[in-house]
Parts: C-alpha cells; sequence; structure tokens
C-alpha cells in the first residue's frame, strides 16, 4: 500500500540535521527532499504526547503552534543543508505570518507537511519559506509565510 512512499530522511537522519529532540522533535521522516528548494515530510500523531493530557483531556487536538513548528522544524531540515549553513549550525524561527488552520489534528492522525524555501539570503542567514500541512489529503494548516536566522 505505501511502496510508492520513499524514506528519505529517516528519524536518525534528521536527528543528524536538526538539534531537537524528543519531546520537541516534530518531523518523523522525509519522504520527498529537494536540495535547497522543499520538503514533504511526515508528522504521526499519537494519543501519548506530553502536550494531549492539557490539550484537551477530554478532545485531544494538537496544538496549532506546534503544527506551525513541525512545519519550521522541516523547512530547518532543508535551509540546514543549504551553502552557507555548517554543520552543526541552528535556525531560528523569526516569524510566521498568514497562519490559517482549516481543521483540528488529533491522536491518529498522519499530518503531512510540504516546505517550499522561496527565499535565501546567504550573506545574512536568513531564510523565507511556505508551508502546508495535510490531514486524509485536506489542508489542515497553511502558512502564507515564515522567516528563519542562521545562527552565527
Amino acid at each position: 500500500l505505501t511502496s510508492s512512499v520513499e524514506t528519505v530522511f529517516s528519524l536518525e537522519d534528521i536527528a543528524k540535521v536538526l538539534p531537537h529532540r524528543y519531546p520537541f522533535l516534530l518531523v518523523d521522516k522525509v519522504v520527498e527532499y529537494e536540495q535547497g528548494k522543499r520538503a514533504v515530510g511526515i508528522k504521526s500523531v499519537t494519543l501519548n504526547e506530553p502536550h494531549f493530557t492539557g490539550h484537551f483531556p477530554d478532545r485531544p487536538i494538537m496544538p496549532g503552534v506546534l503544527q506551525v513548528e513541525a512545519m519550521a522544524q522541516l523547512a530547518g531540515i532543508v535551509c540546514l543543508q543549504m551553502e552557507g549553513a555548517e554543520p552543526g549550525a541552528v535556525f531560528f524561527f523569526a516569524s510566521a505570518d498568514g497562519v490559517k488552520w482549516k481543521k483540528p489534528v488529533v491522536p491518529g492522525d498522519t499530518l503531512v507537511m510540504e516546505v517550499e524555501i522561496t527565499k535565501w539570503r546567504k550573506k545574512f542567514g536568513i531564510a523565507t519559506a511556505t508551508g502546508k500541512g495535510y490531514v486524509d489529503g485536506q489542508v489542515a494548516v497553511e502558512v502564507k509565510e515564515m522567516k528563519f536566522a542562521l545562527a552565527k
């Protein structure tokens, strides 16, 4: 059923690029990747994640800010491998504009995220990206513009 979905970066590969770790590593794998341009990543949403104990106990919903953070981390996987980003570098999430949530993301969902790097200012270490997250083929969250700053 999923034989056509190839893992490009496994969880172990992602851990070599991103500094995030459990419980804050929010990308489980990358299934599409274009160097310096875009990526498609997967977040498997499970009930045992710590935020569900309080958000909300009787109706668990993945916090919207964590959905946006997951897309930012996926963008970080692309950005941290671009020219000008040294191994071990860190990108800081600088801004998010035009964020819209279309449907709740709940335990049992697979959040399929797509991000595209729209601008990379290597001289200043500033990246701009856009992203969407899908559940069951429907848009659950979208970000018109995210900005990141390379820590120097």
